[in-house]
């Protein structure tokens, strides 16, 4: 079967400036920008939150694929654990600079792939986006590589936070 790449199908029912964190020149950024940004960051901040309530926050790869953010991890890993007990997240890309670049919050839920046909599709996107050292193979509902196996992850964005630095500042918030 022949994947096309993914386009920005999925569109925010509203998207906004936020004014009281925006410079006066700023506008709204459009989500194709954010598309964009989601698409091709390598790094992403996953925050979860433990059983006892204290926050869990580590770096990530992930790919943007059918409108929704996927990444994987070692079943035992805190992530994982976290997610069994409260799927509610947050993921973040951007960079460190402060008066340049563009800054993204997605804020959703995991849900768990397990259909392999699915996971064998989302193996080719790693693989093409990260290269060889991300290279999974695909059974009983998790990735694969070497000894170790990976349960993967999708989110759909609820809400993304657009954060503009430079001139002018500015942040974007897109709801769906």
């Amino acid at each position: 079967m022949t994947e096309t790449k993914d386009t920005t199908a999925r569109e925010p029912v509203r998207t906004e400036l936020c004014t009281d964190f925006s410079e006066e020149a700023a506008v709204a950024a459009p989500w194709s920008r954010a598309v964009e940004i989601l698409a091709s960051s390598e790094l992403f901040w996953i925050s979860t939150v433990r059983r006892d309530g204290r926050p869990h926050v580590t770096p990530i790869p992930a790919v943007w694929r059918d409108d929704r953010l996927h990444f994987c991890t070692g079943p035992g890993e805190q992530k994982a654990k976290n997610l069994e007990a409260n799927p509610n997240l947050v993921l973040t890309t951007g960079n460190n600079r402060w008066a340049e670049g563009f800054d993204l919050v997605v804020e959703g839920t995991a849900r768990r792939i397990t259909d392999d046909g699915r996971l064998r599709v989302l193996a080719g996107a790693w693989l093409e986006k990260y290269g060889s050292d991300w290279a999974f193979e695909v059974a009983d509902g998790h990735f694969g590589h070497g000894e170790g196996r990976a349960v993967v992850f999708e989110v759909e964005p609820r809400k993304v936070l657009g954060f503009g630095k430079g001139t002018p500042f500015s942040q974007t918030r897109w709801a769906f």
